[in-house]
């Protein structure tokens, strides 16, 4: 859909990175700002990891360095990203303050000499961050130079979670006012079986480890419980941030489809959002990935332009192998990220460090120094983007005909044990994300319940957990016109994780059952191939019909009451059984439903006749492999990802665009 926010939070395109000064002598300051002024920086995000070199000792803050660089920031022009610099604690926290240190579930608490080394629901911890940004927000909140915050970093990176007795008292207050009675709870989490029914709410405690599979509506709401208590920490800071810097937008760094942390419910309280990405050069189908998060993001911030917040101009360093992005390739990045909706691309970090775990870390400046072919690329990206300030694509929205649901619900219950098998639901969903990135069409993702009466076609993967109302919403989408398309493992269990009755989908005579035509009465999931071992991929079948091709992963024996079966499996379990089915719907809409993970070809075949008979225009022909092109502003991007030129038909005009490179129509 079109965005309803076709505006920017900024004069123009953001380019820049982090930047560390407290790493270097002061004799370096004026030579870095110089660099940047060269190399069209407009905005550092300084102060991340900051706390130590701010507040050395309890209560004795030194800013004097701090002010001096923000001074030559902004007598250079250059806007200051200002985080808050709660994301590390100092020594001094853990050393007077242990309890302030996480514990893992086996009861071991977590030392000092990382980062992010906290619980999240310390009320130490969080007493000493709240005084912290309320001395830098009192300081800088009205600074010129200060364009917007950057609350903590990457919240839940390293701890999401903590075992101490703080958290599982918090738990059990957020279980309290979450079920009201015990009776509630005991009923949601079925605790009956197992004999693991609670007398008290005192009774209750957090997963830890345990002899065999732990309750699985425990499990889920520790998760849901963790989300919602870091949360509270960014909407600490945030409050802190609004009351001292009024009109100061504040945001905080996603890292794309990251399991901890429900961003659905993060993105509605932040200013934009922002992410981090960091795409792995020898994975050939990185950029799949890639794509969807930036349609993740921007579909997170409810189609308004996001910041590309870090991503690194060539190799990392936390990879058992890290290479170097092949030359083009960091453009081509952050171009990918601009297409998609990003108004800037920032970059961890400015100067590559001398010490510490990130020194392999690449950086704006590397080791080498400017005279580089890293930092050679930065000066050209930086011009490239200020030059596109200029055009239509700042503040312009992105036109998705389509949309995958995502759900971290249905995330974290099919990481659990005990399920019918080991379901990699965002393999799944990018699986699923592929074969609409072949053909060219742009995808917004969109939360279970969410309207969706904008976009000529709706993809339902893996959706194991959803409540009836948002089961019936897909099927009134359905009956309204549009073409829903249903993957196995959908509409399995309630927000309870309570198991549907009576055929899956919601359960008998549900909406969706109806609309679809069937019920799902048994599972057959292929078995792993020998070579994969227990744990790995499913091994594959045939399916024959009128579409054909092969089946992955999964199999389902189904009841079609009353729909076409299009194609059916010719071997396995579930031999005979429809595996692809179509009953039509309201006006020109069609319910469809996948009873296995198709492979590239079927699946290729099924989205060409979804999005026909859906009408939309798809620009690539044919299927195209490592090649994707998108319209921001009425600018058609084409993007290479793969090292060789690419010869691709778009829209009946046939262009060539270089290995890693980008051309825009």
């Amino acid at each position: 859909m079109t965005s309803p926010f076709p505006s920017s939070p900024f004069p123009s395109f953001r380019f820049g990175g982090d930047y560390n000064p407290e790493q270097w002598d002061p004799s370096v300051w004026d030579d870095d700002v110089r660099l940047m002024t060269a190399a069209g920086v407009t905005t550092a995000t300084v102060g991340v990891f900051s706390w130590a070199k701010l507040e050395p000792e309890p209560g004795r803050f030194e800013f004097g360095w701090l002010d001096t660089v923000i001074e030559k920031l902004h007598a250079a022009g250059i806007r200051v990203l200002l985080a808050t610099a709660t994301a590390s604690p100092p020594a001094w926290m853990a050393a007077r303050h242990p309890e302030t240190l996480p514990v893992d579930e086996r009861g071991v608490r977590l030392g000092f000499g990382s980062r992010q080394q906290y619980s999240p629901h310390s009320r130490v911890y969080r007493e000493f961050a709240e005084r912290l940004v309320r001395e830098l927000a009192g300081r800088y909140g009205r600074h010129p130079a200060v364009e917007a915050w950057h609350a903590n970093n990457e919240y839940g990176c390293h701890v999401s979670e903590s075992f101490d007795e703080e958290s599982v008292s918090a738990f059990r207050a957020w279980l309290e006012a979450k079920y009201g009675t015990i009776e509630a709870l005991n009923r949601a989490w079925g605790t009956y079986f197992w004999s693991q029914a609670y007398a008290s709410f005192d009774e209750v405690d957090a997963p830890r480890a345990a002899p065999t599979f732990r309750n699985p509506t425990q499990q889920l709401d520790w998760k849901r419980f963790n989300s919602d208590g870091i949360l509270e920490l960014f909407l600490m800071e945030k409050a802190v941030l609004a009351e001292l810097s009024p009109g100061v937008p504040v945001t905080t760094n996603f890292m794309g489809f990251f399991g901890e942390l429900d961003y659905w419910k993060w993105a509605e309280r932040l200013d934009f959002v922002s992410d981090d990405e960091y795409p792995d050069p020898a994975d050939p189908r990185a950029h799949v990935h890639l794509a969807a998060t930036r349609d993740l993001m921007r579909s997170l911030g409810g189609g308004k332009p996001w910041l590309l917040m870090e991503q690194s101009p060539s190799a990392v360093n936390w990879r058992p192998r890290n290479l170097p992005k092949p030359p083009g390739a960091n453009r081509l990045h952050g171009l990918q990220a601009v297409a998609r909706g990003a108004d800037g691309v920032l970059h961890f970090q400015w100067r590559q460090a001398e010490a510490g775990a990130e020194k392999f870390h690449a950086a704006m400046v590397p080791h080498a120094g400017p005279d580089s072919r890293v930092h050679r690329e930065v000066q050209a990206l930086g011009a490239e983007l200020a030059e596109l300030s200029q055009g239509p694509v700042l503040g312009a929205s992105v036109d998705a005909q389509a949309a995958i649901l995502w759900d971290w619900d249905t995330l974290w219950a099919l990481r659990q044990d005990a399920n019918p098998a080991r379901i990699d639901y965002l393999a799944t969903v990018m699986h699923w994300y592929g074969a609409l990135l072949r053909r060219g069409v742009v995808v917004d993702f969109a939360r279970p319940g969410a309207r969706l009466d904008g976009y000529g076609a709706v993809f339902v993967p893996a959706l194991h957990v959803a409540a009836p109302d948002e089961l019936d919403a897909l099927a009134a989408y359905a009956e309204a016109g549009g073409q829903l398309v249903v993957g196995y493992q959908t509409g399995i269990l309630d927000r309870d994780l309570h198991a549907y009755l009576g055929g899956y989908l919601g359960g008998a005579g549900s909406a969706l059952q109806r609309t679809l035509g069937l019920r799902v009465e048994e599972f057959a999931p292929l078995p792993a191939s020998a070579l994969a071992g227990d744990e790995g991929p499913g091994s594959e079948a045939s399916v024959v019909g009128e579409l054909a091709g092969t089946a992955t992963e999964w199999q389902e024996f189904t009841v079609v009451d009353d729909a076409e079966v299009l194609a059916r499996f010719d071997d396995g379990a579930a031999a005979g059984e429809a595996a692809i089915t179509r009953r039509p719907a309201g006006g020109r809409g069609a319910a469809w439903y996948v009873a296995t993970q198709p492979g590239a070809e079927l699946f290729d075949a099924l989205a060409d006749r979804v999005l026909t008979d859906a009408e939309i225009e798809t620009p690539f022909a044919a299927p195209v492999v490592g090649v994707e092109t998108v319209v921001r502003g009425g600018v058609r991007f084409v993007l290479n990802h793969t090292p060789k030129p690419a010869e691709v038909e778009v829209l009946g005009r046939t262009v060539t665009v270089p290995a890693y490179g980008v051309i825009t129509l």
